[in-house]
């Protein structure tokens, strides 16, 4: 039962430090007028970039997910 719970708990926590380093790196409310000739303002940040979910900047919280759910597993199967 303890690997369950803590195997759950690694997951979680692998998912809220991917949600940090996506949504901490810039503001997310920057109302500005989009460069596509709408003259209504936008939320949506500007040239935001896929470069924040690559592998090299969120190896832990992806570790912490895959240990967390070979714990889940494991933990199903004893």
């Amino acid at each position: 039962m303890s690997t369950i719970v803590f195997g759950s708990i690694l997951f979680v926590a692998g998912l809220l430090y991917l949600f940090r380093g996506a949504l901490a790196r810039r503001r997310l409310s920057e109302p500005h007028r989009s460069g596509q000739g709408d003259t209504k303002p936008t939320l949506e940040p500007r040239h935001q970039g896929v470069g924040f979910l690559s592998l090299s900047r969120n190896w832990p919280g992806v570790a912490m997910m895959a240990v967390g759910a070979i714990l889940l597993i494991s933990g199903a199967y004893a």
